[in-house]
């Protein structure tokens, strides 16, 4: 192979046969199945296709792209068209992001093992690059740049390759770097000739003024003034010196330089574009925070609709939503549930166009996908709208297939007297939803219920079991204050006529026999199997912070659109705080996000709210600082709330935040960047002119940005050098976001590349940043190059 692969990737006969290209069947839907001609490029990174064999080409992927490489069987379309298409020729390309995944079907059993396991081995291969192969990019600009593809390029090549790299520089300039590198004196550019010309091109002067403030010779960092640099620009502090041994270690190339404990320059640039020099301290990306304390107290990763890949109204729904969501970290997820044909309830976004998947087909796909990115516990919130049979049938599908997994007691069989930890539900699956008594009476009457139904199943008399039952006065649906609204809800007795599937939770009334004609429209009554399963996670309407005080429990959750929370924080936001140490809630978008866009999380968290639910189909700036939040602590889905949201008499008010939160003050000098993407790669000839945007998320009085000025014509190499300064009150709840725009008078400026970081993350000193796609994908080698420095205890008034 060609390219970046030569000499690194050993050839083997699935990936000679992928060069040659095969036909396959490509399938969007069950009525898009189209032929398609598939080649993997000679550079072994790109796959194209083309209508058929020698047709005109275009790119389809490339290999840095994918994630996974799925059987046929595993896909939710290629299973709908199994007796269409054969399954065991069918595999599925799973990318990154939200890309939609690519469905295809080869001619025979044997084609389709070629490409899953020629891909799956390019992709191993891509993944397991180390950093330095990653920076190695010599040949791969040089393939671009060889426009004839004759081994050699000239200095016109030289000129269009500098476009193509996004930077415009002086035709002089660029000629004297040229005629440096052809020692040859041939008028081209050859091998290590090209090597010589890239390292000049890309050399870092602003590193090297660092390099050199340290360096007593200018050669090298010895091991005292490498530990100096930690200490005074780092604020490593007293782990300096260890530190520096390690990194030495790790980063210095030379094995002369790691005996002697000295650093030369390239391995300081190794240190400072390596996760040790990373802005997001490395210290925070394992799971690092106590996982032992109650479920209220942490953030919980949450997904809206998660059945949804698309809008709210005629979007698809897909199994594919609970993989993607569970995959990024997601620890809960809903399902809206209906009656379904055959008995079988169905999920999709009710009295709406979406399409409708099977909830069995869910319940599977959260048993497979639970716990493949974290092993702490996973929410299901249903949201049930079926009939009583059909909830029956629910239960028993969340029963037997998820086993053990499902959580359907107390973890002890004791009552609890505060929410279990995440630490304790390891690997646990949590039914949340509606449930007809109270967790008291359930543990209390257990035995009973048993004796119960093993008389019932002795022979008891039905009808007389009917009468009692309906004769009996209709059970509360949970305790509530007598000022509640008087709504009841009779359960269905075990042997009950059909007609019984009727009865509705409705106003309370005087006869008996007219319950089996109810007259008004009202709602199914919810069926005891399904009830039981919820343990932990009792839903319950909010009527007021003094209410829930005073009639809920620990174990009761409330729901709250994002308005309504909204409108709780301004009119009562310490109360919110307080209510949030002991109880979970839940807040979901607006109705009116039809097209699934997302509301701030930011508001939300800073009244202590857990799962912030988001529809996370969709990317943006909200779904930016969702992901920066929980980036932290493994990705497992939690994150240990500020202590002062933890606690249940907390003074904290989100938007009035006073002492004794300490002010601190955030200087970011933006240094420089370094091959920042162009947004529209078709043109060819254009090259960006990038600013640096920092953001700041938190309590209102801290939420603010500041941007740099812009670079004129250079997405290479641009440098800033201009300082921005932050004044924080609360750095416990902040997030900064750095964004790079390309700069256009005419309109907005166009993105480039964004990375969030938690301010309780964020390292201080001179760090690389290293840019996400709007989807949240590595823009690898894309990077700025800022020094953040952190002041405290200053005066004033900091309220």
């Amino acid at each position: 192979m060609a390219s970046l692969m030569q000499g690194r990737l050993p050839i083997s006969q699935d990936l000679l046969m992928m060069q040659k290209g095969m036909l396959m069947r490509k399938v969007r839907s069950k009525s898009w199945k189209k032929q398609r001609y598939f080649r993997l490029q000679d550079d072994g990174m790109t796959v194209w296709h083309s209508r058929q064999a020698g047709g005109t080409a275009k790119p389809t992927f490339s290999i840095s792209d994918v994630e996974r490489v799925r059987e046929g069987h595993e896909s939710e379309l290629l299973r709908s068209l199994a007796e269409e298409l054969p399954l065991e020729q069918g595999f599925t390309i799973v990318f990154h992001g939200r890309r939609s995944n690519l469905d295809l079907v080869a001619n025979s059993v044997e084609e389709a093992k070629i490409w899953m396991q020629g891909l799956q081995h390019l992709v191993d291969f891509v993944t397991g690059m180390d950093q330095q192969e990653r920076l190695d990019q010599y040949h791969d600009w040089f393939q671009r740049g060889d426009r004839n593809q004759d081994g050699r390029m000239s200095f016109h090549e030289v000129q269009r390759l500098l476009h193509l790299m996004n930077v415009e520089m002086d035709q002089e300039y660029a000629f004297q770097l040229f005629q440096t590198a052809d020692t040859s004196e041939s008028g081209t550019l050859e091998g290590e000739e090209f090597v010589q010309f890239y390292k000049a091109l890309t050399k870092r002067t602003e590193v090297h003024e660092v390099f050199e403030n340290f360096s007593a010779d200018g050669q090298k960092l010895t091991l005292l003034e490498f530990v100096d640099f930690l200490r005074e620009e780092q604020k490593e502090g007293e782990r300096a010196s260890d530190l520096a041994l390690e990194l030495i270690d790790r980063y210095e190339p030379s094995d002369s330089g790691k005996l002697r404990h000295v650093l030369s320059m390239d391995g300081f640039l190794s240190y400072l574009c390596s996760k040790d020099g990373d802005i997001f301290n490395p210290t925070c990306l394992p799971i690092y925070q106590d996982m032992t304390q109650p479920l209220n107290h942490y953030y919980i990763n949450s997904s809206h609709n998660t059945y949804l890949v698309g809008d709210q109204l005629c979007g698809q729904s897909s199994v594919e939503g609970y993989i993607r969501a569970l995959k990024r970290g997601c620890r809960c997820v809903e399902v809206d549930i209906w009656d379904g044909p055959s008995g079988e309830p169905i999920v999709y976004h009710g009295h709406t166009l979406t399409s409708r998947i099977p909830f069995k087909d869910v319940v599977a796909t959260v048993a497979q996908y639970a716990f493949q990115t974290s092993d702490y516990p996973v929410i299901l919130s249903l949201e049930n709208h079926c009939s009583w049979e059909q909830q029956q049938v629910m239960a028993n599908h969340l029963t037997e297939i998820l086993g053990e997994q499902l959580l359907s007691t107390t973890l002890d069989g004791l009552l609890p007297t505060q929410l279990p930890s995440p630490e304790e539900l390891r690997r646990k699956i949590l039914v949340k939803g509606k449930k007809l008594r109270t967790l008291e009476e359930d543990l209390e009457e257990e035995e009973e219920e048993e004796e119960l139904e093993s008389e019932l199943e002795g022979g008891q008399e039905a009808d007389s079991e009917l009468e009692a039952q309906l004769e009996s006065e209709p059970q509360e649906l949970s305790p509530r204050s007598k000022d509640k609204k008087k709504e009841k809800v009779v359960i269905r007795p075990l042997f009950c006529p059909p007609i019984c599937c009727e009865v509705m939770i409705q106003a309370p009334i005087s006869k008996p026999e007219s319950l089996l004609f109810p007259k008004q429209r009202s709602k199914p009554i919810l069926c005891p199997s399904l009830s039981a399963l919820v343990v932990y996670l009792k839903s319950v309407p909010f009527h007021s912070f003094t209410h829930s005080k005073e009639h809920y429990r620990f174990y009761e959750t409330s729901s709250f659109s994002e308005s309504k929370a909204r409108s709780l924080i301004k009119e009562a936001g310490n109360e919110f705080v307080q209510h949030n140490a002991w109880q979970l809630s839940r807040v979901y978008p607006s109705g009116l996000r039809t097209d699934s866009s997302n509301y701030n999380p930011q508001e939300l968290w800073n009244a202590g709210c857990q799962m912030v639910a988001m529809n996370v189909q969709t990317a943006g700036l909200e779904m930016d600082i969702y992901d920066g939040l929980f980036r932290q602590n493994g990705g497992c889905g939690y994150v240990l709330k500020p202590d002062f949201l933890r606690d249940a008499q907390s003074s904290f008010h989100p938007e009035r935040p006073i002492s004794p939160y300490k002010a601190q003050t955030l200087l970011i000098q933006v240094i420089s960047g370094q091959q920042l993407p162009k947004e529209d790669t078709s043109k060819e000839r254009s090259i960006v002119d990038p600013l640096v945007r920092v953001e700041i998320f938190g309590v209102r009085p801290d939420t603010a940005r500041q941007e740099t000025s812009y670079v004129e014509n250079n997405g290479f190499n641009p440098y800033w050098g201009q300082t921005l300064s932050f004044r924080v009150l609360v750095p416990e709840l902040a997030l900064l976001r750095f964004v790079v725009k390309d700069y256009n008078w005419k309109s907005r400026n166009d993105f480039i590349g964004q990375y969030t970081v938690p301010w309780t993350c964020m390292q201080q000193g001179y760090r690389h940043i290293h840019l996400l796609s709007k989807d949240g994908i590595s823009l690898h080698p894309a990077s700025i190059f800022v020094n953040i420095s952190i002041r405290e205890g200053l005066e004033g008034d900091e309220s």
